[in-house]
């Protein structure tokens, strides 16, 4: 049949007519079932039927309907076959659609008046994709080869640039997800999303980095510095050779679009940006960074931004929401709060606002440093939460440029090979000491050395437990 492109009262009439001819195709159409989308003589019929369905959770017959609302008769037709009800969930859905937009433009022309953009936005796209469940999930025994390529393919795993953090999640980040870098004030959250910017770029991926506390310019100073390997200090000493290799690093690499945003901004803010940013430019966004959570504000205005808790959750969800809409690798950062200072082990209790955005999260690391790692440019990665790998609580050692500030894998530095070397030396001949202490088990230390070690150990600790006890 035909789609239908006239929506007077008489097909909206012939809707409820057919629904009630079927509870299966009523619940079909339910989720997007709306009285007010109906002709004024229609709403209440419509009301009366979605009342009835909620309290009863059945149908009400054609009879019970025409007792309760006189003013419009519905008279349910008979003999309807597959082709009929086939026809309505397409034309209802479409239906639906058009007086739901048709709505959202209406009632978004006091908020045009107001400059207030961002609500009229999220009432234009939740009428948009208005349609009926049609997603019905993964058929788990039909194609299991299939299922797992379309993962492997699909689903983004992309490499942080940090080879050994990428080891801790099986691959790296994914698509979709949301990641949070905390850290305490001054930690370098800043710094690690910058870091991943230019990880991301040079492997030639599209990113955009949006910065709700630095100035654009002062983010693109230290990027600068991270391209060039030429300390921050030492960067207007000589702008040719900057400009020259930061051009030449830009031909090989993909786009970093470095934007400031003000505190306050929310999410509809950053899709609008970004939505802007794709159509001038023309580009496809790989990755975004947003620096740094903390500052956004969720879009409901009916949030007190005071409420930390509750704010942090609807930012949290919604930066997610985003990221699977636009299927993107997203990362951004957030604030430990004062307890987690001199704690050397991060928890749930130390993010700033609760623990909201780890529920939300998919991935969320605290950085670690101090004074002493900071002199010998080290920076610590732990695990607070990670969805996709059963790392928590994982640690994972970086190296820190004080110079160009970049961050490495210390798996790149000599000093650090050397010492890996050397302690591993050493503790190679501790072992070798320790198998040997045993003179006793000399027939099986080829066989079965780590044995030897816990059997030798093993003895030690139950001489020294006697010893306590006949000393009590």
């Amino acid at each position: 049949m035909k789609q239908n492109t006239d929506y007077g009262i008489e097909i909206q009439k012939t809707y409820l007519e057919i629904m009630l001819s079927d509870a299966q195709t009523f619940v079909r159409c339910q989720g997007i079932f709306d009285p007010q989308n109906f002709d004024r003589k229609l709403q209440p019929t419509a009301e009366f039927i979605k009342n009835f369905v909620e309290e009863h959770n059945t149908l009400p017959t054609e009879k019970i309907v025409n007792s309760a609302c006189t003013q419009t008769k519905l008279e349910v037709p008979q003999g309807l076959n597959d082709q009929h009800y086939d026809w309505l969930l397409t034309d209802f859905e479409t239906f639906s659609r058009h007086k739901s937009l048709e709505r959202a433009i209406l009632e978004s022309a006091d908020l045009l008046e107001k400059g207030e953009y961002g609500p009229v936005e999220t009432k234009i796209k939740e009428a948009v994709q208005i349609g009926l469940q049609k997603d019905l999930g993964i058929d788990y025994f039909a194609d299991p080869k299939g299922r797992l390529m379309g993962l492997k393919d699909n689903n983004g795993q992309v490499s942080t640039g940090w080879e050994s953090l990428d080891k801790k999640l099986f691959g790296g980040f994914n698509k979709g997800e949301l990641n949070i870098f905390a850290g305490g004030s001054g930690a370098g959250k800043s710094l690690f999303l910058a870091n991943l910017g230019c990880n991301w770029a040079l492997n030639g991926m599209n990113v955009v980095y949006l910065t709700l506390e630095l100035s654009e310019n002062l983010v693109a100073m230290r990027v600068d510095s991270m391209m060039t390997d030429i300390p921050s200090r030492e960067i207007f000493r000589d702008l040719d050779t900057v400009e020259m290799k930061v051009r030449m690093a830009g031909k090989k690499a993909g786009k970093l679009q470095i934007k400031y945003m003000p505190a306050q901004s929310n999410v509809n803010d950053v899709r609008a940006y970004l939505k802007e940013l794709q159509i001038k430019n023309g580009w496809t966004i790989d990755f975004l960074l947003i620096d740094y959570l903390d500052l956004l504000m969720p879009v409901s205005a009916k949030v007190s931004p005071n409420d930390l808790f509750v704010k942090d959750k609807y930012v949290s969800e919604e930066l997610r929401n985003l990221a699977r809409e636009l299927n993107i690798l997203f990362v951004t950062a957030s604030q430990l709060n004062r307890s987690a200072v001199e704690e050397v082990e991060f928890d749930h209790s130390h993010i700033s606002g609760g623990i909201s955005k780890i529920n939300t999260a998919d991935n969320v690391f605290g950085i670690f440093t101090s004074r002493a790692m900071r002199e010998r440019g080290r920076y610590q990665i732990q695990a607070m939460k990670t969805r996709s790998s059963s790392g928590v609580g994982m640690k994972v050692d970086l190296e820190f440029d004080i110079e160009s500030l970049r961050i490495r894998d210390l798996g790149d530095d000599e000093e650090y090979q050397q010492f890996k070397k050397q302690s591993s030396s050493i503790y190679d001949q501790i072992k070798a000491k320790s198998i040997q202490s045993d003179p006793q088990n000399d027939a099986t230390v080829e066989d079965e050395p780590g044995k030897i070690v816990a059997d030798v150990q093993s003895t030690k600790l139950k001489q020294m437990l006697a010893g306590i006890k006949q000393k009590g």
